[in-house]
This record gives structure tokens, C-alpha cells and sequence, in this order.
């Protein structure tokens, strides 16, 4: 899929799509017809506004927007998706570029540039491999924490020869913008 931050016009729902409120977090069901504007399409989903709000779609229902999956040339996170061996053994590199396929649905910032992850580690145990990492939200009370946090779960999981990824919700220290990456503000006009 081609990751770029899009606005579009109004478009319509070809069929009934599972989505994800936001902020909220609840999932719920957009029913076919029903009319939505793409806000953000990063890190393989898609932020729509609708008449009831702001709504995350997966892109395994783009084809409901009337999307067409882009071939691109494939960056280097993708070839870690793919399953290829990881360069030099270094997970951890891995892991972090992984990350950086995972985005806030209202931020067009990937969670490594936003700050967002605290810690992250790679360990054998008992001939396997896990990945542990520690992240935060902008605010606590945000309901996408869960969702956010099983994206990159998936991410992680999809490195050849990692077999397990736990990403916990830490709160300390509290976010600030100054965690922020300079490429990162950069994007959001900050600098």
C-alpha cells in the first residue's frame, strides 16, 4: 500500500466495514452507503470522518473505499514484513523500524517520531524470541491506546524468527511534545 497522509473527496462504502471509533476505541459497524471523507491513510489504515465521526477502517476493507492495493517499491520495513531474515541478527533495529509503521489515527506521525515509545528490547528465552516494549499516548484517556498498542504487536510479530511481542501502556514519565522527533515535528509544522 502506498503510506502517504491523503485528503480525498467524499467517497462511499461499497459494502459494510468493521471500523474502530476514535477516540473512543469501541468497534462498530459502517453500514454500506454510507458516505465518509479518508483524513489520513498511514501505516495500513485509514482514518475517515462521517456523519457520526472519526473512524478507523483496516486496510483488509479497503476495497470498500474503492482502493486499490498500489505496488510500490518496498522500503525497508516491508521487507522485514515479508518474513526475510533479519540483517546481522540486530532485532532491536528491527523492532524500532516496525514501529515506525504504526501511527496515531489522528496524528500523521509514526509512534517512534511522536515519542511515544519508551523502551524496547529483544530477549531469548528458551530458544525463542520476544520482543517487550514500553510506550505512552499523547493523553491517557485516550481510547486508541489498546488498538495503537496491538498494532504494533502485529508489527513486531511479523519479523522472521520472532515469535512473541508484548507492548505495554506506560504513563511515567507523562508525554511531552519535546519527545517529539525533530523529523517529526518537522511533519507537523512545529519547526
Amino acid at each position: 500500500m502506498n503510506e502517504t497522509n491523503q485528503s480525498g473527496g467524499e467517497l462511499e462504502l461499497s459494502r459494510e466495514v468493521e471500523a474502530i471509533q476514535i477516540p473512543s476505541g469501541d468497534t462498530f459497524k459502517l453500514p454500506a452507503g454510507t458516505k465518509v471523507i479518508i483524513t489520513q491513510s498511514l501505516g495500513g489504515t485509514y482514518t475517515v470522518a462521517t456523519d457520526q465521526g472519526l473512524a478507523r477502517i483496516s486496510d483488509k476493507d479497503s476495497d470498500a473505499l474503492g482502493i486499490k492495493e498500489e505496488k510500490t517499491d518496498q522500503p525497508a520495513t516491508e521487507k522485514v514484513n515479508s518474513g526475510v531474515d533479519v540483517k546481522g541478527e540486530d532485532y532491536e533495529a528491527a523492532v524500532w523500524e516496525q514501529l515506525r509503521t504504526v501511527f496515531d489515527p489522528e496524528i500523521p506521525v509514526n509512534i517512534v517520531d511522536l515519542g511515544l515509545v519508551y523502551d524496547c528490547q529483544v530477549v531469548e528465552e528458551e530458544g525463542k524470541k520476544q520482543a517487550s516494549v514500553k510506550m505512552t499516548l499523547t493523553a491517557p484517556g485516550c481510547g486508541m491506546g489498546p488498538t495503537i498498542a496491538a498494532d504494533a504487536e502485529n508489527k513486531i510479530r511479523q519479523i522472521s524468527e520472532i515469535e512473541a511481542a508484548n507492548v505495554e501502556l506506560v504513563w511515567d514519565p507523562p508525554w511531552t511534545q519535546d519527545m517529539i522527533s525533530e523529523e517529526g515535528k518537522m511533519k507537523l509544522g512545529m519547526i
